[in-house]
C-alpha cells in the first residue's frame, strides 16, 4: 500500500515533519525518543502487536460489506424489547450521520450545547408524557439495566429495614430478569419472582417489578396490583413499551412510582442488541434518586431561558461510593434520534403506527383461532402466543422459510411481536406456514378480517385504554415536514461545538477523530436490522466481527479473554469487579470484599465497587500525583484478609506513567488480591505496553475514547473488559444464548445487560480504526498522542504551570495546569477560563477532576499541529487577559473572563466594561472570518436547581426574555 493513501496519515493530525518539529522544541531527536523517555522501560511491550497489516479505506468497506452479506436479516418478529423500526431519512442522515451530532461530547459546558440539550429536553419530556410521570432523565443504557436501577431506587427510597426482598412478576422479559439478579446478587437483595395476578405473595418487600404490556404480550389494568403494593408499603416500578403507550393508559397514572423502557422502536435500529437509548421516570419528588443525567432549565446572565445539566451531573466525582448510580455515559444520541423521531410523527402518526402493529397482531390472532389454533392472550397490544402442542419447532423453522424470524418458548408455544414494518404480506405468510402445520386446506382470508376490525382498539378494556393527552409541545407539533425536521435539526446543530468544528482537549476523554469510514457501517441493513436473539447461523458476520475483536483487543491489552457485553465502560467496571468477587469466591474466599482505590481515580471506581458488593478503601497519593506505596503497603496490610482488588487507573488519573505500578500489582497479589486497571487511559498504552503484561488481572476498554466510537453528545459508549485465563470463567454470561455458549441459570457470573453482546451495533467502528491502522498505525498513534501532549505542557507551562510530571520530566498523553496560584492572587477560576474558551471558539478541558481548582488537557494523536497551535494563542491569549486583571486594569467582575461567553446580543447597545467590544468578541484576528457564536451567555446552574424544571418549557418562556 502507498505510503501517500496510509488510513494513519488521515488518522494522525501532525505530518512527520511536524511531529520531528515538535520533538525537536522537546529536545529529543524524534518522535520514538519522546517515548523511550516517557514510557518505563518495566512496562514496555515486549513483542509486537499481532493485529492483521493495515488496509486501505476502500479495502475496508468491501470487507465491511462482506461480513454485512454473511448476516441475515430477515423479518424480525421475535420481541423481547427489541422491534423492527423504520428510520426516517431526514434523522438518519442529520443526525446518525452528521458530524455535528455524533461527534459532540457530553454537555457539560451547557452555553455550547444548547442543541443537543434542547433535543434531550424533548427526549425527556416525550417520556413524561407518554408514561404519565413528572420526571424523566436523560436516557439510561438498556431496558433490563434500567429496570435494575429501579430496583436499587425503590431501595434507596424505602424505609423497609432488615434484608431486603424484591417482588419481580414472572411475566418480564427474560432478559430483564437474568440482569435483575446479577445486580442484586452482590447487594444481597432477594428477589421473589412471583405471578401477582392473583395477588402479591405473603413476603416482607420493599419494592415490586410489573410489566405492563407483559412479557407474554398480554395486557391487563395493573391498578389492584399497584395498590395492593402500595397498602402493604412497597414502590412500584413498571417496566413498559413505549409504543404501546400511545394507546394505553400510562402507568403513571395507574399509580406508578418508577417507569422503564427502551425508546429503540422510535426509529432507533436493533442494530444485533444496541446501542438504544433507555428511559426512567419518577413521581414528583424523587428527582434527587434519578440515576444518569437529567437536563434541567436555568436561567443565563442575561435573564433568559438556557438549558443546562440538573442536579446529578458528574455525581460520582463527588460522592464516590456514595453514588446514586455508576453510570456516567447514557445514549444521548439514541435519545435524540428517538426523540425527533417523535416530532417528525408527532402523537397522531405514533397513534397510527401503534394501531397499525395492533391491527397486525388482532389479524394474525384472530386467523390463528379460525385455523383451531389456541391464542394464550385475551388481550394485547402487538405480542401474541400461539399453543402448537410439540408442533412449536416446526412452526419457528416454517416461519423462518418464508423468511420470518418468531421466538420459540418451549416445545409447544411460539410467541410472535409485530412492529412499525408488519405488512399484511408477512402476515399472510405466517398464516401460511400455520395453516400447513395444522394440515388446514385453506389460509384464512386476512382481509375479511381486517374488515371486522371496525375500532382499531375495540379489543382492549376500556380501563387500558389512553384518553390523556401526549406530545402537544410545539417541538412535536411543528416539525411533520421534512423540510421543517432538516432545519430544526440544523438549528439545533448550529448551536453546539463539536469536533467537527474544533478540537475537545479533555483530559480523560481522549476526544479523537472519528472517521467517516469507520461509521459508514453502522446503518447498513446487514448489521441495524439484525435482532440480537436472531438464529446464530443467520449472524456469521457479526460472529467474525466479534471474534476479530475479542482477539485484537486480548493481544492490545495482553489479556487472555475479553466480554464484549459491557455497553457502558460503568458496566464494563462492574462486570469486571464481578469477576474478581467470582474468583475469589470459588476459591473459598468470600470473606476478601476490601477494594482498594487511589483517591485521585474515576468517580465511577467507588461506585462500580460498591455496587459489586465490595468495600472501598482508599488509597493516598503523594504530592506528585503518584499513588502513595508506602500508604498502599500499609492499607494492604490492614486488610490482607479481606483484600480483594485494588483498582487503578494507568497511566495514572494525573496523566503521569508511574513506574511503581509493577511494584503494586506485585504486593496486592502477594497478599493475595487481584488488580484492576482502569482502561480509560488505554490511549497512552497501545501498542506500547499492555496492563496484561505488567501485572494487571483485569481492565474495561473505553471503545468510545481510545478506539474511535464517537461520544454522540453523552453516549453510546463501549466498555468491554480483558482478563487474565484465571478470571475467564467469570466472563459474564451470554443470556439466553445457549444456542453459542454455555449459559444460563447456573452461570457463576450472570449477564450486565440485555443484549449478549451489548451494544453490538456500533462494533464496525472499532473493527474498522483496528482494520485501517494495522499494529505500526496503533504504536504511532499512541506516540503521537504522548508527543502532543508534551508538546502543550512545554509550551503552555511558562503561563500555567503543569501540575505533574514523570520521573522524567514529561507527561503521559494529557497534562494538569494549575490554576489555583492565579485564582488566589486574582479570583480568576477555571471556570472563568473554560467560559473564555468559548470565545476563542474552543471546549473547555476537563474541570477540576482529579485535581480542584485545574484543567487537565487531552490533545490526542488526531489534532494537527496548526490546531495545537491555535489553542495554545487561546490560552496564551487569556493569560494576558488575566495579567489586566492582576495590574488592576480589570475588575474581575467586570472582565472578559468574567463576562464571558459573548453572545451577539452582549455586543449590542450600551456597553459599560473597561474591555472594548473588539476584545469580547475577536480576541485573535483569525476569529474575525471564523467565529463561533454561543447562543447564551453564562449560565447560572444554582438557580436551576433551585427551581427544578425537567420538561420542555412553553415559546412563551423565551419569548418574554428576548
Amino acid at each position: 500500500m502507498g505510503e501517500s493513501i496510509r488510513f494513519q496519515d488521515r488518522h494522525i493530525g501532525p505530518t512527520g515533519r511536524e511531529s520531528l518539529h515538535m520533538a525537536h522544541l522537546l529536545g529529543f531527536e524524534d518522535v520514538g525518543a519522546v517515548v523511550d523517555a516517557t514510557v518505563p522501560e518495566n512496562i514496555r511491550r515486549r513483542s509486537a502487536l499481532a493485529i492483521p497489516e493495515a488496509v486501505s479505506e476502500p479495502e475496508v468497506i468491501d470487507e465491511l460489506m462482506r461480513l454485512a452479506s454473511l448476516n441475515e436479516p430477515l423479518v424480525s418478529m421475535i420481541g423481547l424489547g427489541y422491534h423492527d423500526t423504520h428510520t426516517p431519512g431526514v434523522l438518519q442522515r442529520n443526525i446518525l450521520e452528521n458530524p455535528g451530532w455524533y461527534t459532540s461530547y457530553t454537555p457539560y459546558q451547557p452555553e455550547i450545547s444548547q442543541g443537543r440539550l434542547e433535543a434531550l429536553l424533548a427526549f425527556q419530556t416525550m417520556i413524561e408524557d407518554l408514561t404519565g410521570l413528572p420526571v424523566a432523565g436523560a436516557s439510561l443504557l438498556d431496558e433490563p439495566t434500567a429496570a435494575a436501577e429501579a430496583m436499587t431506587l425503590l431501595r434507596r427510597t424505602s424505609r423497609q429495614e432488615g434484608n431486603p426482598v424484591f417482588v419481580v412478576d414472572h411475566n418480564v422479559h427474560p432478559t430483564t430478569l437474568a440482569v435483575l439478579h446479577t445486580r442484586a446478587e452482590p447487594l444481597d437483595i432477594s428477589i421473589v419472582v412471583a405471578d401477582v395476578s392473583g395477588g402479591i405473595p405473603d413476603v416482607d418487600a420493599y419494592g415490586i417489578l410489573l410489566s405492563y404490556p407483559q412479557g407474554t404480550g398480554a395486557v391487563s389494568d395493573i391498578r389492584p396490583a399497584i395498590e395492593d403494593a402500595h397498602s402493604r408499603g412497597l414502590g412500584v416500578a413498571v417496566t413498559t413499551d413505549l409504543l404501546a403507550l400511545t394507546v394505553l393508559t400510562p402507568p403513571g397514572e395507574m399509580g406508578a412510582d418508577v417507569v422503564v423502557g427502551s425508546a429503540q422502536r422510535f426509529g432507533v435500529p436493533m442494530g444485533f442488541g444496541g446501542p438504544h437509548a433507555a428511559f426512567m421516570s419518577v413521581r414528583a419528588g424523587w428527582e434527587r434518586h434519578v440515576p444518569g443525567r437529567l437536563v434541567g432549565v436555568s436561567l443565563d446572565a442575561d435573564g433568559s431561558p438556557a438549558y443546562r445539566l440538573a442536579l446529578q451531573t458528574r455525581e460520582q466525582h463527588i460522592r464516590r461510593e456514595k453514588a446514586t448510580s455508576n453510570i456516567c455515559t447514557a445514549q444521548a444520541l439514541l435519545a435524540v434520534v428517538a426523540a425527533m423521531f417523535a416530532a417528525y410523527h408527532g402523537s397522531s402518526g405514533l397513534v397510527s403506527i401503534a394501531t397499525r402493529a395492533h391491527n397486525h397482531a388482532r389479524i394474525l390472532a384472530g386467523a390463528a383461532r379460525e385455523l383451531g389454533v389456541e391464542v394464550l392472550q385475551d388481550s394485547f397490544f402487538d405480542t401474541i402466543q400461539l399453543r402448537l402442542p410439540s408442533q412449536a419447532r416446526v412452526y419457528v423453522q416454517a416461519a423462518r422459510e418464508r423468511g420470518i424470524n418468531i421466538r420459540l418458548i418451549n416445545d409447544d408455544v411460539v410467541s410472535i411481536s409485530t412492529d412499525e414494518v408488519t405488512t399484511s404480506e408477512h402476515i399472510f405468510e405466517l398464516l401460511s406456514a400455520l395453516a400447513e402445520i395444522t394440515n388446514s386446506s385453506q389460509t384464512p382470508d386476512i382481509d375479511v378480517i381486517a374488515r371486522s376490525i371496525t375500532d382499531p382498539l375495540d379489543d382492549l378494556p376500556l380501563s387500558v385504554q389512553r384518553t390523556s393527552p401526549f406530545l402537544v409541545h410545539p417541538i412535536f407539533t411543528d416539525h411533520h415536514s421534512e423540510t421543517a425536521m432538516m432545519r430544526y435539526l440544523r438549528r439545533l446543530s448550529d448551536r453546539d461545538l463539536a469536533l467537527d468544528r474544533t478540537m475537545i482537549p479533555l483530559g480523560s476523554c481522549t476526544m479523537k477523530l472519528n472517521a467517516v469510514t469507520e461509521m459508514a457501517a453502522i446503518t447498513w441493513p446487514g448489521f441495524a436490522r439484525m435482532h440480537p436473539f436472531a438464529p446464530v447461523d443467520q449472524a456469521e458476520g457479526y460472529l467474525s466481527m466479534i471474534d476479530d475483536l475479542e482477539s485484537w483487543l486480548a493481544n492490545i491489552t495482553g489479556y487472555d479473554a475479553v466480554s464484549l457485553q459491557p455497553n457502558a465502560g460503568s458496566q464494563g467496571e462492574f462486570a469486571g469487579l464481578l469477576a474478581i468477587r467470582a474468583y475469589h469466591r470459588s476459591r473459598g474466599e468470600a470473606q476478601r470484599n476490601v477494594c482498594l482505590i487511589p483517591s485521585s481515580a474515576h468517580g465511577t471506581n467507588a461506585a462500580s465497587a460498591v455496587m459489586a458488593g465490595m468495600k472501598v478503601v482508599v488509597v493516598a497519593c503523594d504530592a506528585e500525583g503518584n499513588v502513595d506505596v508506602a500508604d498502599l503497603a500499609r492499607q494492604i496490610d490492614e486488610h490482607r484478609e479481606q483484600l480483594a482488588a485494588l483498582m487503578i487507573t494507568y497511566p495514572s488519573t494525573h496523566g503521569v506513567f508511574e513506574v511503581a505500578v509493577t511494584k503494586m500489582c506485585e504486593m496486592v497479589h502477594d497478599a493475595g488480591g487481584q488488580v484492576y486497571v482502569d482502561g480509560a487511559n488505554l490511549n497512552a498504552l497501545v501498542g506500547l505496553a499492555a496492563p496484561g503484561h505488567f501485572g494487571a488481572d483485569v481492565s474495561h476498554l473505553n471503545l468510545h475514547k481510545t478506539f474511535c466510537i464517537p461520544h454522540g453528545g453523552g453516549g453510546p459508549g463501549v466498555g468491554p473488559i480483558g482478563v487474565r485465563a484465571h478470571l475467564a470463567p467469570f466472563l459474564p454470561s451470554t443470556s439466553l444464548r445457549n444456542d453459542l455458549a454455555a449459559g444460563g441459570e447456573d452461570d457463576v457470573v450472570g449477564p450486565v445487560s440485555g443484549a449478549p453482546w451489548g451494544s453490538a451495533g456500533i462494533l464496525p467502528i472499532p473493527w474498522a480504526y483496528l482494520r485501517l491502522m494495522g499494529a505500526q498505525g496503533l504504536v504511532d498513534a499512541t506516540s503521537q498522542a504522548i508527543l502532543s501532549a508534551n508538546y502543550l505542557a512545554v509550551r503552555l507551562d511558562g503561563a500555567f504551570p503543569v501540575l505533574y510530571r514523570g520521573s522524567s520530566g514529561l507527561v503521559a498523553h494529557e497534562c494538569i495546569i494549575d490554576i489555583r496560584p492565579l485564582t488566589k492572587s486574582t479570583g480568576v477560576s477555571v471556570d472563568d477560563i473554560a467560559k473564555r474558551l468559548i470565545d476563542y471558539g474552543f471546549h473547555a478541558p476537563t474541570m477540576s477532576f482529579p485535581v480542584s481548582g485545574t484543567l487537565m488537557i487531552e490533545p490526542t494523536e488526531s489534532e494537527n499541529l496548526a490546531e495545537l497551535d491555535r489553542f495554545i494563542s487561546a490560552m496564551l491569549a487569556i493569560r494576558a487577559e488575566i495579567a489586566h486583571i492582576e495590574s488592576g486594569e480589570w475588575p474581575i467582575e467586570n472582565s472578559p473572563l468574567r463576562q464571558a461567553p459573548h453572545t451577539v446580543a452582549s455586543l449590542i447597545g450600551e456597553w459599560d466594561h473597561p474591555y472594548t467590544r473588539e476584545q469580547a468578541a475577536f480576541p485573535l484576528p483569525s476569529l474575525r472570518t471564523d467565529r463561533y457564536w454561543p447562543p447564551v451567555r453564562r449560565i447560572d446552574s444554582a438557580f436551576g436547581d433551585r427551581n427544578l424544571v425537567c420538561s420542555c418549557p412553553s415559546p412563551e418562556a423565551f419569548a418574554e426574555t428576548s
